[in-house]
């Protein structure tokens, strides 16, 4: 957490934090350091914190916020300035009149940025801001990072104390170390004086480091130290300095007092209470961190996780040179070279897969340094009870950790290596192919993952869909997929080929099917894969087939509602097949003129589509009248049955493939004994009509339970 704690400018601890702006923070005293003069003729707009007073604008004026990169600024022909250690622009400091104080020096500052048009620009962001007549002094103090500091100093003192013994030089070679005489707080090392001279000179790059004297246990007593004991002192309002907080703005996502409401540039803002939005503000974070929380968990799995693979590759590396050096030492002393060679080959393996997964451990060990730091930090701001504090710097924080669980991207946490070694060595060539003796590959392809998210069922069809393992090197020429009978039978090949989606159809309904894949490649087939089990619907859905009907039939509904342009019967055909089961659907004639003859039933797919239902032996049907109904098929009339159809009728076919059986009902009534009994085969639902009948198809229906037992027929 202490990084979170430091100023970007100074690599100190804060001291006397201002928010800029764009949320960042930075030292009031570097903040005085790093704001650069602009020449009379440059516009700036005031800085978000400007209030409309004397010689200010209007209030929408004071409102607009000056923010843009270095670049388009032109800062880099103002007034000259250094650079300090971290990359920022360092205004010189202004000379002290003969005789002045050093704080009469830093007034002087002070009043020649608020007397001249000047700007400051954010040490981390780079965008910049200008100041309005009251300089640095416009700009909010950071009260709530200033006791999180303060806290965390006196933490570390305490441990100080609990620590006792003498500070020693870190880098010292003479044993035991000499006392330590400076702690750079930059870089965080305890030095000797003689230590010091040598490797961190007070000038280059370190002269803007800052030294400190050591104290005991090797800890820094804090440029920025504040009394402990000292009350904290809640923050007012910058524009009416002797009122506290009391309302939020929502619009300018700033507290406000209530002279702000009643006379400022606020009144006629959106506001809301303090508490409520502080507690609303809090709960933010409180459920930001936790995605982050739960990154970092992963994260410290997953370094566990690359610390085993390491030891891994050390043991399979180990392994791999053993038996590479067995098999070399059994050849002749012709083979000596080319075991050389080899070794070689397997080392630079074993190296690159170390470099790897080192590389990976140190990106994912600073992503989570980083992660922990912000979290720590966050949850000493919700500590905090001053709501005006907190929600100065809410926002920007809500967004950092936002920000920090997004670099936790899909993948982040998976190993780029594999501990294994596919490397196989073949000791059996004959002594004239020494020479081109390498590793081979020999492996079979292994056993293909099933991808259960994207596997599914519609209807009465199955989608299967796999994916090799990951760090897979072996070729792989195609797969083969297998599936059972759904009824625990044996398996079957289904599909063979290089595609990793396969849809299988005309299965049967209310089946649970076993589903399997094997890779297979030129050095033979590989293992199965897990088995997946795939349960098809219970009962079917379909509409009619706007393929396989006659030209003259008319589908509308979404397929669900035939007619026809003709007064001769026409055919058409279900989207479903069946070879088993029970399956019961319904028919409802919508429009039912001048008594014609509509059959209902199934048909094979080669059923003749250009006349009645049922007059060839591809069809099984019912045809009815208004009066009477008979069973056809053969162009055989049999089982006539009083009873007819009329508009709003409804008809309704069950079919049983298990006891071989097709009845019809009519608006709930069986129509004559069941027919089609000892048919096998694969059928489908099939209706004719022509131009002077309508109706409307229901599928998805389970056999009601008042039709009772079909009738059947007699021998």
């Amino acid at each position: 957490m202490e990084e979170e704690l430091k100023c970007p400018v100074c690599g100190s601890l804060f001291r006397e934090p201002i928010i800029l702006p764009c949320s960042h923070n930075v030292c009031l005293p570097c903040a005085r350091t790093i704001a650069v003069q602009t020449p009379d003729g440059e516009q700036h707009l005031p800085h978000g914190g400007a209030a409309s007073g004397p010689g200010g604008g209007g209030g929408d004026h004071a409102d607009k916020l000056s923010l843009y990169s270095e670049t388009d600024s032109g800062y880099g022909s103002y007034t000259p300035s250094l650079k300090s250690p971290n990359g920022v622009r360092v205004l010189p400091m202004v000379p002290a009149p003969p005789g002045s104080s050093a704080a009469a020096a830093r007034g002087a500052a002070c009043s020649s940025l608020a007397s001249s048009s000047s700007a400051i620009t954010c040490p981390q962001c780079h965008r910049s801001a200008s100041l309005d007549h009251r300089g640095l002094r416009g700009f909010r103090r950071n009260r709530l990072l200033e006791a999180i500091v303060q806290r965390h100093q006196q933490a570390r003192g305490a441990q100080a104390a609990a620590a006792p013994a003498l500070a020693t030089c870190q880098l010292c070679d003479r044993t035991p170390p000499a006392p330590a005489a400076a702690l750079c707080e930059q870089c965080d090392v305890l030095y000797c004086a003689a230590c010091q001279l040598k490797c961190h000179p007070s000038r280059g790059p370190f002269a803007k480091h800052r030294l400190v004297q050591p104290s005991p246990g090797g800890a820094s007593s804090g440029a920025g130290a504040t009394g402990g004991g000292a009350a904290r002192k809640f923050p007012t309002c910058p524009e009416h300095e002797l009122e506290n907080y009391s309302m939020y703005c929502a619009g300018c996502r700033t507290p406000v007092c209530y002279l702000c409401l009643e006379e400022g540039r606020h009144s006629q803002h959106e506001v809301k209470p303090l508490g409520a939005m502080w507690k609303q503000h809090k709960a933010q974070l409180s459920q930001a961190l936790n995605g982050v929380s739960d990154k970092a968990k992963e994260a410290k799995e997953f370094l566990v996780q690359l610390k085993n693979i390491l030891q891994q590759i050390q043991e399979n590396g180990l392994d791999y040179e053993a038996c590479l050096v067995a098999q070399c030492d059994a050849l002749v002393e012709a083979l000596t070279r080319q075991k050389a060679k080899l070794l070689t080959k397997v080392t630079k393996e074993r190296e690159h897969k170390l470099k790897m997964v080192w590389d990976q451990i140190n990106h994912c060990t600073l992503k989570l340094r980083q992660s922990t730091g912000l979290m720590e930090y966050c949850l000493e701001v919700i500590k905090e009870n001053d709501p005006a504090g907190f929600l100065q710097i809410s926002d920007a924080l809500i967004k950092r950790v936002q920000v920090s669980q997004e670099q936790w991207v899909k993948g982040a946490l998976e190993p780029k290596v594999s501990a294994e070694f596919d490397l196989t060595l073949d000791s059996e060539p004959l002594l004239q192919a020494i020479h081109q003796l390498d590793f081979i590959q020999m492996k079979l392809p292994p056993g293909p993952l099933l991808q259960l998210e994207k596997c599914c069922t519609r209807n009465n069809s199955v989608t299967l869909a796999w994916r090799l393992p990951p760090f897979t090197h072996s070729p792989v020429d195609g797969y083969i997929l297998e599936l059972d009978d759904g009824d625990g039978g044996q398996f079957r090949e289904v599909y063979v080929g290089k595609e990793t989606l396969c849809t299988i159809d005309g299965l049967h309904f209310n089946s649970t099917y076993n589903a399997r894949v094997k890779a297979f490649s030129s050095s033979g087939v590989g293992p199965y894969s897990k088995t997946v089990v795939l349960q098809t619907s219970d009962v079917a859905w379909f509409t009619f087939d706007p393929n396989s009907g006659h030209r003259d039939i008319i589908l509308s509904n979404d397929n669900q509602t035939a007619t026809c342009s003709s007064y001769d019967d026409r055919v058409v055909l279900g989207t479903a097949a069946f070879s088993k089961g029970v399956h019961y659907w319904e028919l409802h004639v919508d429009r039912y003129d001048n008594h014609p003859d509509p059959a209902f039933g199934v048909a094979r797919a080669s059923v003749v589509k250009d006349m009645m239902l049922g007059k060839d032996d591809k069809a099984w049907a019912m045809y009815v009248d208004n009066n009477r109904s008979w069973f056809m098929h053969c162009n055989s009339h049999t089982n006539r049955t009083e009873g007819g159809v009329c508009k709003g009728a409804t008809v309704g076919v069950l079919l049983d493939l298990t006891q071989h059986t097709l009845t019809f009902f009519i608006n709930g009534q069986q129509q004559g004994p069941t027919a089609f009994s000892h048919v096998d085969g694969v059928f489908m639902p099939a209706l004719s009509l022509n131009r002077n009948v309508q109706v409307t198809l229901h599928t998805g229906l389970d056999v009601p339970t008042h039709l009772g037992r079909p009738k059947l027929a007699a021998n």
